[in-house]
């Protein structure tokens, strides 16, 4: 045999050996295994707030109201500083505080609106706000900053004042 006929012969062995032989196909990468998606947490419900309190029983027109042993006096000089603010100075609900609110505040001057409401229902709001009343959450508790139960009672004798054509008496 001569070495120009072998030489291509010796050339395409050598490829084939220093190739690995036979020709194999490239091997993909391995691929990460897939976990899962996590389980979708469930959204908890709303926590129901505390119901709130049912309107007080409407009294029926001349009834008769025990009266706190509040000092009328007294409660306007809170009334004038804590309450003016959103209710107005004459409880008309034209302080200035008070325009801006939603729901509008109460109007103290109102005989129809304030004179059902008992003595105890004007204490509970006053002190303890609006929503501890089912009331608006706006109305702030005065309680602590009035000082306690006697002050409370001072203002809830004042905003019983304001009422136009009163239509309650104190026993």
């Amino acid at each position: 045999m001569s070495i120009h006929r072998s030489l291509p012969l010796f050339v395409a062995l050598s490829l084939a050996i220093a190739c690995g032989g036979e020709s194999e196909a490239p091997k993909p990468e391995p691929t990460p295994a897939r976990t899962p998606a996590p389980e979708p947490v469930p959204t908890p419900e709303p926590t129901p707030g505390p119901a709130p309190t049912p309107e007080p029983e409407p009294v029926a027109a001349g009834a008769t109201f025990p009266c706190l042993p509040g000092d009328a006096a007294k409660g306007k000089t809170a009334y004038v500083t804590l309450c003016a603010t959103c209710h107005g100075a004459t409880g008309d609900g034209s302080g200035p505080a008070g325009q801006a609110l939603d729901p509008q505040p109460a109007r103290h001057d109102d005989g129809g609106y304030m004179n059902p409401l008992s003595n105890e229902h004007l204490f509970t709001v006053i002190a303890e706000g609006g929503a501890a009343a089912g009331k608006s959450p706006m109305m702030a508790p005065w309680g602590a900053a009035l000082g306690g139960d006697e002050a409370v009672q001072d203002v809830v004798a004042f905003v019983r004042t304001l009422a136009k054509d009163p239509d309650f008496a104190c026993e």
